[in-house]
């Protein structure tokens, strides 16, 4: 039998071998493959395992260290002070201000809405963070130019509520100079700080309900201008409780936390309008609200409250600070409140005044600086201006710390003197060159202009300022009858050992100055100064200080008072101080001016009311056609005109020659 053994045709044969060849290394490329997909596998889940284990962990840790309590906790490093005017409406905040929330209950359902809405979208259904927001956020900021985990931080209310409790660390001197630092270093935005978040958040969420969260984020969220939480923002802003708010003050107030230092309405009202804009349409978007009612909020934006609004007494209260026990002011975590004197109207006359010189009388640009003080009679002040930058409360305050010399104004404290000792207003002196031998020196004082006047009464030297004369009348009383004097009304700066003291060479501040004019108005009865009336602890009813004025012993009699005060309003009458007199009212007061007229000084009073204004320049640059006569008396009528409107005039206690 013949066996026929198949032929393959050798092509084909070819191909088939060929494929057999070629799957070995294809299958050997898979099986690599599939070994590479098994060992990332094998890694992913166990770096998931391992890493769930640590998140856990951590969580865990954190819960079990939170407090069961966090709503109530404080959250700032000293407290807040609110100062009340004279008719006990507040005009000036300083601090911390943090007014605690406890209940959902006591917050607008509105504003809670804008927060979410703004802030985190899906508060109350996710479980603390948001792995999408904390990625677009970075995104966001990577495609803006910004570092990775600088601007936009994608977190949720949860993480940053974490950040405003410090992660739960507390504050160590040792570690933290100050609260500040402390307070900036929780702050911090960190790769490790992000990825603590997310625990910390987590055990927040385990911890607290989302109400708690959520209250403690709007206790601790800064809101501008000292205000720490929702709630002391509603005050300060609204001068209301956060029930009360309605939609576009809840919008205005959840769009301060993106930029609260930018959006500040008390510094950018129309910046915070706009932006509370955009918090409303979000509203829309989340169904919050209907599109009706965000127009609304467009064509009637929030408005601040009439305390808010004013930004007048600053200056004052920079001085009240200043003598304000240093444990209220620095150290206490307490919220204080201060009644004060400031008078919001009489402050408004000042500023007024000084705007209407400075842009009419003084060239824009000049150097020149003003300086103006308004006191009661019982030695109360009422209002004060420390710089033509009217309300630049923080800086330089002229009134209370610029010492300069007062140049003839001091004159009046001479001639006090000489009424004590024996003299009085129509006795005769001669006015002429005199010659005084002080040490190893001649001293030769002029008069202004070098004139002289010849046989002069005493009322006739004080109001043209004469130097000769004033001179003869500190010798007559002796430099220490003199230094008395001035130092009884008020004047405690150093003097000068010498007979230049009659001349003013001595420095002193307007508000010394202005205080010992007082003396004389009320009679030769010293007062001081004050800007207290009562400090108090917000919540305490009992104030733990209080002031009123200080009466000290007689200073001068009552003739001699009459006489001086008589001399003064001459000196406005028919003397150097013409330019002050001002319509039915009599008034008295001094001009001074001193050497190369470095100062120029006119301080004055009715019956009602002493103001005391100074003009100069910071470095003492000469005045350049500036007197006291001039515009320092023009800028005092000004100001005691817008005082006195409305009231009816008061006779001065003065003699009167006439009779």
């Amino acid at each position: 039998m013949k066996i026929t053994r198949l032929q393959w045709p050798e092509r084909s044969f070819n191909k088939h071998s060929s494929k057999s060849d070629d799957s070995k290394p294809s299958n050997f490329r898979g099986k690599i493959l599939r070994l590479l997909l098994r060992a990332i596998w094998a890694f992913f889940w166990r770096l998931s395992l391992v890493s769930g284990i640590i998140l856990a962990g951590t969580t865990w840790f954190y819960y079990s260290e939170l407090p069961d309590e966090i709503v109530s906790k404080e959250a700032r490093s000293k407290g807040s002070i609110t100062f009340l005017d004279m008719n006990d409406r507040p005009f000036f905040w300083w601090g911390e201000h943090l007014d605690l929330l406890t209940s959902v209950s006591e917050v607008s359902p509105q504003l809670i809405q804008a927060i979410t809405a703004t802030e985190d979208q899906s508060f109350f259904s996710h479980w603390g963070i948001s792995p999408r927001g904390i990625i677009g956020a970075i995104i966001i900021n990577i495609r803006e130019g910004r570092g990775a985990l600088e601007g936009h931080g994608g977190s949720t209310i949860t993480q940053q509520a974490s950040k405003l409790i410090c992660y739960n660390i507390p504050y160590d001197p040792e570690k933290w100079t100050t609260p500040e630092k402390y307070e900036r270093d929780c702050r911090r935005v960190t790769l490790w700080r992000k990825l603590k978040e997310v625990p910390f958040a987590l055990a927040m969420e385990l911890k607290y309900t989302k109400e708690e969260i959520l209250l403690v984020y709007m206790n601790r969220a800064y809101l501008g201008a000292g205000a720490t939480g929702f709630q002391a923002a509603s005050r300060r802003y609204f001068d209301k409780n956060v029930a009360e708010l309605d939609l576009a003050e809840s919008a205005l107030l959840a769009g301060l936390l993106t930029a609260p230092s930018r959006y500040t309405p008390t510094k950018n009202l129309e910046e915070a309008q706009g932006r509370a804009k955009i918090v409303a349409s979000l509203m829309v978007k989340q169904g919050y609200i209907s599109q009706e009612q965000s127009t609304q909020v467009v064509s009637q934006p929030a408005q601040l409250s009439i305390a808010a609004s004013n930004k007048s007494g600053g200056h004052l209260v920079d001085w009240i600070l200043q003598i304000v026990p240093n444990f209220l002011v620095n150290l206490s975590i307490n919220d204080v409140v201060i009644e004060t004197t400031y008078d919001p109207r009489i402050q408004s006359s000042l500023e007024e005044a000084v705007n209407e010189i400075f842009s009419t009388k003084i060239y824009q640009g000049s150097g020149v600086e003003v300086a103006m003080v308004t006191m009661s009679r019982d030695g109360a002040v009422r209002g004060m201006v420390g710089g033509k930058n009217v309300r630049s409360a923080g800086f330089f305050n002229r009134a209370v710390s610029a010492k300069r010399q007062t140049g003839s104004l001091f004159k009046t404290m001479v001639f006090a003197a000489g009424l004590e000792s024996g003299l009085a207003y129509d006795d005769i002196i001669d006015d002429k060159e005199i010659r005084i031998r002080y040490g190893n020196k001649l001293w030769e004082p002029s008069n202004y202009k070098n004139e002289y006047f010849g046989p002069v009464t005493l009322v006739e030297a004080l109001a043209q300022s004469l130097n000769s004369v004033a001179v003869r009348v500190l010798l007559h009383a002796g430099r220490e009858k003199v230094v008395s004097v001035a130092r009884s009304l008020g004047v405690n700066s150093e003097m000068i050992d010498g007979p230049s003291l009659a001349l003013g060479t001595s420095e002193a501040t307007l508000l010394e100055m202005t205080g010992a004019y007082t003396g004389i108005l009320n009679g030769g009865w010293p007062v001081q100064a004050y800007g207290i009336k009562e400090i108090k602890f917000r919540d305490e009813s009992d104030p733990i200080f209080v002031t009123s004025s200080r009466i000290g012993d007689r200073v001068l009699s009552g003739d001699s008072s009459r006489q001086l005060i008589y001399m003064l309003n001459q000196v406005i009458e028919t003397g150097t101080g013409k330019r002050a007199a001002f319509l039915d009212w009599e008034v008295a007061g001094k001009t001074g001016t001193t050497q190369k007229a470095r100062d120029a000084w006119f301080i004055g009073f009715t019956a009602e009311y002493i103001t005391g204004v100074w003009m100069g320049y910071d470095d003492n640059t000469p005045l350049k056609g500036v007197t006291g006569g001039g515009l320092p008396a023009e800028l005092w009528r000004t100001a005691m005109e817008k005082i006195h409107a409305g009231q009816e005039p008061v006779r001065l206690p003065m003699i009167n020659p006439a009779r």
